[in-house]
């Protein structure tokens, strides 16, 4: 039997701005105040933005599958889905048919305001993805999979 020597510690640089959890950071941050600006103006937040993005491709997702898939807790997630209940972009039973869960949908408001918004924050997308060599998008891809695979574990 052959032991597997434990791998090698990666070598940090001194600058810690060039350590990959830093500009991992950044480059999230930079994305968040990107998409911040853009959704400001058709009077949504990111994760109200991610919410209508979901339901439109999964209609019937509950409060806590949403907050799950947009990285909020269930209280923000239920704070998401109030404000866009309020604001007529989603419709949810007044009550569960069974458990708690109240399944939302996407009103033909919704629907409306996630198309305007779709072509300017998909801009914000493409202006991150032009900052990548076509033939490194895929590796990349991979790459980012595997780091929240390995932090997920």
């Amino acid at each position: 039997m052959t032991e597997s020597k434990p791998p090698e510690p990666h070598d940090h640089p001194e600058d810690v701005t060039q350590h990959v959890g830093y500009l991992l950071k950044r480059a999230q941050a930079a994305l968040r105040g990107a998409m911040d600006k853009v959704l400001r103006e058709h009077g949504l937040t990111v994760p109200q933005y991610a919410t209508l993005e979901l339901l439109a491709l999964h209609p019937g997702m509950s409060n806590a599958d949403l907050a799950r898939a947009t990285f909020v807790t269930r209280q923000s997630g239920n704070v998401v889905l109030r404000g866009l209940q309020e604001a007529g972009l989603i419709a949810r039973p007044d009550t569960a048919d069974h458990g708690r869960a109240r399944p939302a949908r996407l009103t033909e408001d919704g629907h409306a305001r996630l198309a305007a918004v779709q072509t300017a924050v998909y801009a914000v997308e493409q202006r991150m993805v032009e900052a990548i060599p076509p033939k490194r998008m895929a590796a990349l891809l991979t790459d980012l999979g595997h780091i929240a695979t390995a932090l997920e574990e």
